[in-house]
């Protein structure tokens, strides 16, 4: 089935991009994502359960489940924990270096005079984009290494029934096998970051997208364990997810069209309210082939930043002069 829809304007100029969603029955063992701006295709997570023989990837025999499809629950505490201690640590970091950047701005730009000139040239939404699209090109390329294959197995794809639970929830979101997987979701990403960072800042959209590709991670982890159908997951569109429900509840007027049928149009709110229902729907029905309680998790996760984040960021203060006062100590 394939789900199309395209952005009708510019989201630099009115705060709106074209964009279409494309769901692909092609891919095994990944998550895909809405490509916005021009066209995009919907975030979505793969997962494959414990099959006899059907996976092209053969799982690692280091990390089988505990017990048929039964998840430990002491992962699932850790998971839980995990995720709780990366989020804190993530805001935390995103405060130091908004810190750092504001007090060092001079000295940072000191760089070479080509590099400088293109990096100023880039909008804050793809210099906030660059490094994240570094980190992905890097895991696929390693997934490419035939020596790799059981490491990328082991820390790149999360299985709640694994014998390592809590990294792999963090590096499986930068994590992706197949050229269109990577593609797909690197583009949708690309198209919503610039509006985000716009709205939230640069620390605050980076404390946000890592916390909630974690965070992600967690609501598969959980789904699977109380469905008792452990699988492995992989793929940025948990995260991509909140980005995309971030920029439609807050702009949810921005308009948007069906691909081949663009007189046909409806709003950014009622998209995301659609594609939220699909997931919920996957989650119900015990669709196996998406991870839908990870699209799910991320989506509430961006809802719930575009209504309570400004306060909740606005609680870093406390930690900023905290630092500040430990900087100026060491100085002395």
């Amino acid at each position: 089935m394939l789900i199309n829809r395209a952005l009708c304007h510019s989201w630099l100029t009115q705060v709106t991009f074209r964009y279409h969603a494309n769901i692909a029955s092609r891919l095994q063992a990944c998550r895909h994502n809405q490509p916005p701006q021009r066209f995009w295709q919907p975030p979505v997570r793969h997962f494959h359960a414990h099959r006899p023989r059907s996976s092209n990837i053969k799982p690692n025999l280091g990390e089988p489940a505990a017990d048929g499809n039964t998840v430990p629950t002491n992962n699932v505490i850790k998971a839980i924990a995990f995720t709780g201690a990366f989020s804190v640590g993530c805001f935390a970091g995103a405060t130091i270096m908004e810190y750092e950047n504001t007090r060092n701005r001079d000295s940072w730009w000191q760089l070479k005079q080509d590099v400088r000139r293109y990096w100023d040239s880039l909008s804050p939404g793809d210099k906030t984009f660059a490094p994240i699209l570094v980190c992905n090109l890097l895991a696929f390329a390693l997934w490419r290494v035939p020596a790799m294959r059981t490491t990328m197995l082991t820390y790149f794809t999360s299985n709640p029934a694994a014998r390592i639970v809590c990294w792999p929830m963090f590096l499986s979101t930068f994590s992706h096998y197949s050229v269109m997987h990577i593609f797909a979701n690197m583009y949708v990403l690309h198209s919503f970051s610039n509006a985000a960072v716009l709205s939230m800042g640069k620390e605050q959209f980076m404390a946000v997208y890592l916390s909630a590709g974690v965070f992600s991670s967690l609501m598969s982890v959980l789904y699977k364990a109380g469905t008792r159908n452990p699988g492995m997951s992989l793929g940025a569109s948990g995260a991509i997810m909140t980005v995309l429900a971030y920029v439609c509840a807050q702009y949810p007027e921005t308009q948007l069209s069906i691909l081949f049928l663009p007189t046909v149009t409806f709003s950014a709110g009622a998209a995301i309210k659609v594609i939220m229902g699909i997931d919920f729907a996957g989650c119900v029905m015990g669709w196996k082939f998406f991870d839908h309680a990870a699209h799910l998790g991320g989506a509430m996760f961006g809802i719930f930043w575009a209504h309570y984040g400004a306060q909740l960021w606005a609680k870093r203060i406390s930690l900023l002069n905290y630092y500040h006062e430990l900087r100026r100590t060491k100085q002395k």
